[in-house]
């Protein structure tokens, strides 16, 4: 009898984000990227990650990582999982190059790299790995073919079946047809992003002649495009239309100067030196001469466009000669960021174009047209929905079901599910945790409990008593001191203030003469005396500090 397979879903399953699975056998474990999920309400909160406690608890019989492309989703939590673990991680070069520069830049050290080829084959841990092109929104995607004891298990990875990418890297479909008829794909994980929307994408060559349009349209004023600094195959777009309307190209932003240059040295990106504009030159040129390309498309804080927005940006005021393009698609939860960039760069004179007027943006994962032509060429015997939010993958569910599969041969799973696959078929054998690892700008474990704190705070303010106890006198050495912030409109303090002091004189002092003199119980006591006081008058419930003191 062959080894089973375990698969242990680590996140991405039922959310857009933190991308994480752990492949087994025998007891060795490959890992398949460790992404993040950006947080939209955790204050002071960077990034979400998978909890990886279960994977550290095992690190021992990790072999390696495999990254499946670039994106944050997917690769966001790699430095904080390798400040624990060191294995080879194994990825495109676009894909290593970019993790490469996050390690550095986060101080970790910078563990074995394997740059894969599309369509090599490698023998990683106790797996045959092989990796197929597919076309996404970002350089260098990889669909990975994992041959098992268990047959092929196919991970899909982000894709969509462009026929016109722009730099002409196609998602091989024709492979995997090869593979299915030669050998049989036992297991499909697949990606369900845009599974309850019909028919096909919208090839990102068309997006090109818009961005061109615009570019016509706006001569003589200067044109600053936001969009992702993963997405060469856009910025190549940006560049194009601007040489066409003599303008230079102007790269601002870390991150977005970082992924520029790195596409340039791995000639993904073709503009040339003569090109672009250093900061200094950017500020002496004519702005209707220039373009610039920066971060910000997501409504980012310290982004360049939210800079702009707020006359924070070091060289770039915006005014009503500008036209600020939003080459991307909100992220769910960045909504409201994004529509109040957009509202100060109106009142500032800017022409604002986003892809809720043009179509400036198109996806970059396949609709349920191309998901459906993936499993027609693949014809997998079974079948678990990955990547995205549960009713994405219900509907992806839906889909296989529709083309003819056996409801017994489709598995649903969430995330912290473990999936066994043996002879028998797929079955859920266990979890693991699903909770949220939060970290902040340094990369700090951040609990739930100071999330809800600074929430609370942000809601309702707050309320400090602080008092001081005669042990032996058993009454208080003066008048209790309290202190609120954000929760009583400041006329209205005064009153408020003189009402919990004599609220917890009268409690503090019963307390003491019933010979109660312990500071656990006496702080408690000031807690639920304080609290029933403002929650009853006001109906709100601000955060309660009370300090005892006993002397």
């Amino acid at each position: 009898m062959n080894s089973p397979i375990h698969i242990t879903f680590l996140g991405g399953l039922g959310e857009i984000g933190r991308n994480c699975a752990a492949i087994e056998e025998d007891g060795r474990i490959v890992l398949l990227d460790c992404g993040q999920l950006f947080p939209y309400r955790h204050p002071g909160v960077t990034s979400i990650l998978p909890d990886l406690g279960w994977l550290l608890e095992r690190k021992g019989d990790i072999e390696a990582c495999i990254l499946s492309h670039s994106h944050e989703d997917h690769v966001g939590g790699i430095p904080f999982l390798f400040r624990q673990i060191s294995v080879p991680i194994y990825g495109s070069p676009f894909t290593v190059g970019m993790v490469k520069s996050k390690l550095e830049s986060h101080e970790v050290q910078i563990p074995s790299f394997v740059v894969v080829k599309d369509n090599e084959i490698h023998e990683i841990g106790p797996f045959e790995c092989e990796f197929l092109p597919v076309t996404h929104s970002t350089p260098g995607g990889l669909m990975t073919a994992f041959r098992t004891s268990q047959g092929v298990v196919l991970h899909s990875s982000d894709f969509k079946l462009d026929p016109t990418p722009v730099d002409g890297r196609l998602t091989d479909l024709s492979r995997v047809s090869e593979i299915s008829k030669k050998e049989g794909i036992r297991l499909l994980l697949a990606d369900s992003t845009n599974s309850e929307s019909v028919g096909e994408s919208l090839s990102e060559s068309e997006i090109g002649p818009i961005i061109e349009d615009i570019f016509h349209e706006n001569i003589g004023r200067r044109i600053i495009v936001g969009t992702f600094s993963s997405h060469i195959h856009r910025i190549q777009q940006i560049a194009d239309a601007a040489a066409k309307t003599d303008r230079k190209l102007a790269v601002l932003g870390p991150s977005m100067i970082r992924n520029v240059s790195l596409a340039r040295e791995l000639d993904l990106l073709r503009v040339s030196d003569r090109m672009l504009l250093t900061e200094k030159e950017l500020k002496n040129s004519e702005p209707g001469k220039v373009c610039i390309v920066c971060t910000g498309s997501q409504g980012e804080s310290r982004a360049a466009i939210s800079m702009m927005s707020e006359g924070r940006h070091p060289v770039i005021e915006i005014n009503q000669n500008d036209t600020v393009i939003f080459s991307s698609s909100p992220i769910p939860g960045n909504e409201a960021s994004i529509f109040k960039i957009h509202n100060h760069l109106a009142r500032l004179g800017a022409q604002v174009i986003h892809s809720g007027k043009l179509k400036i943006h198109t996806t970059g994962h396949g609709k349920a047209g191309e998901l459906l032509a993936l499993h027609e060429a693949s014809s997998p015997e079974l079948f678990i929905p990955v990547h995205g939010e549960y009713t994405h993958l219900l509907a992806h569910e839906s889909i296989a079901l529709d083309r003819g599969m056996d409801k017994s041969k489709v598995l649903s799973c969430v995330d912290g599910d473990r999936v066994c696959l043996d002879e028998n078929g797929i079955q859920v054998e266990g979890r693991v945790s699903d909770a949220y690892l939060m970290v902040d700008a340094r990369g700090v474990e951040v609990s739930s409990a100071l999330v809800d704190q600074r929430i609370s705070l942000g809601f309702e303010g707050f309320v400090l008593v602080r008092l001081s106890i005669d042990k032996n006198k058993k009454k208080l050495s003066e008048d209790p001191f309290v202190e609120t912030f954000g929760w009583i409109e400041s006329e209205d303090k005064v009153g408020w203030v003189e009402e919990i002091i004599d609220e917890v004189k009268e409690v503090i002092a019963n307390a003491l003469k019933d010979g109660l003199c312990d500071q656990k119980e006496l702080t408690r006591l000031v807690r639920r005396t304080v609290g029933k006081l403002v929650d009853l008058e006001t109906g709100r419930r601000p955060v309660l500090i009370p300090l005892v003191e006993i002397n």
